[in-house]
C-alpha cells in the first residue's frame, strides 16, 4: 500500500479473485484483468430444460443489475436426464482428485474461505438457515419413493448411474481456468458430489446452489456429510438460496450439514411446486446477484470521500477506534424516537473525542493520520455539522478479532454516556459488523452467546450486578498500577504488549479507545504478574469478575468457531487460583473470620473456581478430547 496523500479512494470490498491464480487479459483502458470464469448448470430431474429457458431467465436477472449477461459468458448445460434413468456401459466412480491439506494449509484455506464467504454474506444479506418445519422431512422422504423423483433416487442409490452422469458431466468442462457452479435441486447435489472430483487446474470461483434438498438425509450420497466437513481447497464459496415455501428444499437451507457455507432465503411468494421452480429462483435478484458476482465481480466500484490524510495501514489502537464507532454507528441505525436522538448526540462527543486523541496520540509519536481516521472528523462546535461514518470495517482475521469483539460485547462504546439500548439493536449491529469484516455474521452471533454463556457461569449463585461491569475503568487502572504494567505486558489479543503499553500511555483506560484496548489486552493476557495483580487487595472482586469474565467469553467463542484454543487461557486460571488462595492463607491465619479483606477473596476464589470447573466440564482444559 502506498503512503502517498489521497484525496480518493475506491472501495469495492474483498475480491473473490483474489486468492486464485490467474490467466490474463486487458480490458479497454489496458488494464490486466482476470478472464471471465465459464458457467456451468446442473439441472435437476425431469427433461432437463433441454429449451435452456434458465439462460432467457438468468440473462434478464443479471442485465437488470448491471452485468454484462450471459453473452459474455461461456456457458456450459450438460443434459444427463436419459443418464438418470439407466445405464448401458459399467463405468467406474470419478476418483476424488482435491485432497484435503496438511493442519495448517487447511486453516489458512479455511480462513480465506470464510473472508470470501463474510464478503459475499454482506452483499446478499443476513445467513438464514431456516428451520424445518413439522413433517417437512417425513414428507420429503416419502416423496423420493415416488415415481416422480425416481431420477432423483436413481443417482442417491445406483453407483453405475452416478459414475455415468459425473463422467459425462466431466467429459464436458475444460481441464484448467475457473467456473462458476450453479446447480438446482437435485442439480445441487450433482454439484456437492462433484466439487472434489474436478480437474487440479480447475478452480471454482463460486458454487451457488438453489431449492437444494441436501439438508434431508436421504441426499447423503457417498457420506458427503463426512467427507465435506471443511470447504474442497479449489472452491471458493459456496452460497445457497432457498424459498421459503419450496417442499424440496423442506423450507430451510443446508448449513445444518454444512455449517462452512451461506444459507440465504428469499420469498418469491410462490408455493409447492412452483416455489421450486428453476425460473422462479432465476428470477431473484438475490439468485443473480450471487451468480453475477461469482462470473463478473462487482458490477461498479463506488468512490468514497476522504478527508486530508495518510493512505497508510491502521494500527491496533486505530482499528479498534474506527471499529468500536462503526459498531456504534449500526446499533444507531436500529433506534427510534427519543432514544435515538440521545444516542446521536453522545456518538457526536464520542467520535469526535476519538479522532481528537488520535490526532494528539500520533502527533506526539510522530505517526500520519491515516485516511479511514480523518475522514472521521468534523466540526463538534457546529450542531448542524454531519457526523460520518465510518466505512464498512476491512477483513480482520478470527484469531484478533476474538478479543476485540469479546471487548466489544461487554464494553461501552460511548462512554463516558449511558444510554441501556435494546439487547437486539447490540445483538443485530454485531451480526452485520462481523459480516461485513468477512467473519460472517454466526461469529457476531457467537461472541454475545459466548458472552452470556460467561456470565451466566460466573454468578449462578449471588447473582451479582453484571451491569456495573460494564467497564473496568478504575479497577483497571488500579490493576495496572498494582502490577506495573504487567496486565497489559502480558496481553497479546490486539497487537503485541509494546503497542498495548504504548497505547495505554496514549489514551488511558478510562476512554473510550483506552477501555477497549485495556479489554483486548486482559482478554488475552497471560500470568504471571497479571495474577499476582488479580489476588491483591487492592483490586476488587469485581474486577477479577470482568477479567474472568471475557478471558472465559473468549475461550466459548474459540470453541463455538471452531478455532484452535488458547492453551494458555487454563495456565491464567489456575495461576490466578493459586495466588489468591496463597494471598487468603496468608491473611487468614491472624485476620478476624468476617474481615472484609477475606470475604473478597473469598469471592475471587469461587469466581475462578466456577471458570476452572466450566473448562472442564466442557473440554476447554488443555489435553482435553474436545480442544482444537
Amino acid at each position: 500500500m502506498n503512503t502517498n496523500t489521497s484525496d480518493f479512494e475506491l472501495f469495492s470490498g474483498p475480491s473473490l479473485f483474489d486468492h486464485l491464480p490467474k490467466s490474463r487479459r486487458q480490458n479497454d483502458d489496458g488494464v490486466a484483468v482476470p478472464e471471465t470464469p465459464t458457467l456451468l448448470m446442473l439441472h435437476g430431474v425431469g427433461a432437463g430444460d433441454p429449451d435452456h429457458s434458465w439462460q432467457g431467465t438468468l440473462n434478464r436477472s443479471l442485465l437488470a443489475l448491471g452485468y454484462p449477461g450471459l453473452g459474455a459468458v461461456q456457458v456450459i448445460a450438460p443434459q444427463y436426464a436419459h443418464a438418470l434413468k439407466g445405464w448401458d456401459v459399467e463405468q467406474t466412480l470419478p476418483e476424488v482428485t482435491i485432497k484435503q491439506p496438511g493442519r495448517d494449509d487447511a486453516r489458512r484455506h479455511r480462513r480465506a474461505f470464510e473472508r470470501r464467504t463474510g464478503a459475499l454474506e454482506f452483499r446478499l444479506g443476513r445467513h438464514d438457515h431456516g428451520e424445518v418445519w413439522p413433517g417437512a422431512d417425513l414428507a420429503m422422504g416419502m416423496a423420493i419413493d415416488l415415481p416422480t423423483f425416481g431420477q432423483a433416487r436413481n443417482y442417491l442409490t445406483d453407483l453405475q448411474i452416478r459414475a455415468q452422469v459425473l463422467r459425462r458431466i466431466l467429459d464436458s468442462l475444460p481441464d484448467t481456468g475457473e467456473i462458476v457452479i450453479l446447480g438446482h435441486s437435485l442439480g445441487s447435489v450433482v454439484a456437492a458430489d462433484l466439487v472434489r472430483r474436478l480437474p487440479p487446474g480447475l478452480r471454482v470461483t463460486g458454487m451457488v446452489t438453489i431449492g437444494s434438498p441436501l439438508a434431508h438425509g436421504r441426499f447423503d450420497v457417498d457420506k458427503l456429510r463426512d467427507s465435506m466437513k471443511e470447504p474442497p481447497t479449489n472452491l471458493s464459496w459456496w452460497v445457497n438460496v432457498w424459498n421459503t415455501y419450496d417442499p424440496v428444499a423442506a423450507h430451510r437451507g443446508v448449513s445444518s450439514v454444512f455449517p462452512w457455507m451461506l444459507d440465504f432465503r428469499i420469498h418469491t411468494g410462490a408455493y409447492l411446486k412452483q416455489a421450486h421452480d428453476a425460473l422462479e429462483y432465476l428470477a431473484d435478484e438475490s439468485v443473480a446477484t450471487a451468480v453475477g458476482y461469482a462470473v463478473f465481480g462487482s458490477p461498479s466500484k463506488e468512490v468514497a470521500r476522504l478527508e486530508s490524510g495518510l493512505d497508510i495501514p491502521l494500527d491496533a489502537a486505530e482499528r479498534t477506534a474506527v471499529t468500536a464507532l462503526r459498531y456504534a454507528h449500526l446499533a444507531k441505525a436500529r433506534l427510534a424516537g427519543d432514544q435515538k436522538e440521545r444516542f446521536i448526540g453522545a456518538l457526536r462527543h464520542v467520535q469526535a473525542a476519538a479522532v481528537k486523541e488520535i490526532r494528539v496520540r500520533n502527533h506526539l509519536a510522530g505517526r500520519p493520520i491515516p485516511s479511514a481516521v480523518a475522514r472521521l472528523a468534523f466540526d463538534l462546535s457546529d450542531p448542524d455539522a454531519e457526523v460520518p461514518e465510518p466505512l464498512p470495517s476491512t477483513h480482520l482475521d478470527k484469531e484478533a478479532a476474538v478479543g476485540l469483539f469479546t471487548a466489544l460485547a461487554s464494553e461501552n462504546v460511548i462512554r463516558p454516556f449511558e444510554i441501556v439500548l435494546p439487547k437486539n439493536a447490540w445483538h443485530e449491529a454485531m451480526t452485520d459488523l462481523s459480516a461485513e469484516m468477512a467473519l460472517g455474521s454466526q461469529f457476531g452471533r457467537d461472541v454475545f452467546r459466548a458472552t452470556d454463556e460467561a456470565r451466566d457461569v460466573l454468578t449462578r449463585s449471588d447473582r451479582l450486578d453484571w451491569k456495573k461491569w460494564g467497564a473496568i475503568g478504575a479497577g483497571a487502572a488500579a490493576l495496572i498500577a498494582v502490577t506495573g504494567g504487567l496486565a497489559l505486558a502480558a496481553g497479546v489479543g490486539l497487537a503485541g504488549a509494546a503497542a498495548m503499553t504504548t497505547a495505554l500511555a496514549g489514551f488511558g483506560p478510562g476512554g473510550m479507545i483506552g477501555g477497549l484496548i485495556t479489554a483486548g489486552a486482559l482478554a488475552s493476557a497471560g500470568g504471571g504478574g497479571i495474577a499476582y495483580g488479580l489476588a491483591s487487595s487492592d483490586t476488587t472482586a469485581e474486577t477479577l469478575g470482568v477479567v474472568v469474565e471475557r478471558r472465559l467469553a473468549s475461550a466459548i467463542l474459540r470453541k463455538e468457531q471452531r478455532l484452535e484454543m488458547d492453551a494458555s487461557a487454563w495456565t491464567f486460571f489456575t495461576q490466578i487460583e493459586i495466588e489468591i488462595r496463597r494471598e487468603h492463607e496468608r491473611l487468614d491465619e491472624f485476620s478476624d473470620a468476617s474481615a472484609p479483606t477475606l470475604r473478597e477473596l473469598a469471592r475471587k476464589i469461587e469466581t475462578v473456581e466456577r471458570a476452572l470447573r466450566y473448562m472442564r466440564e466442557h473440554a476447554l482444559e488443555p489435553g482435553s478430547a474436545g480442544t482444537i
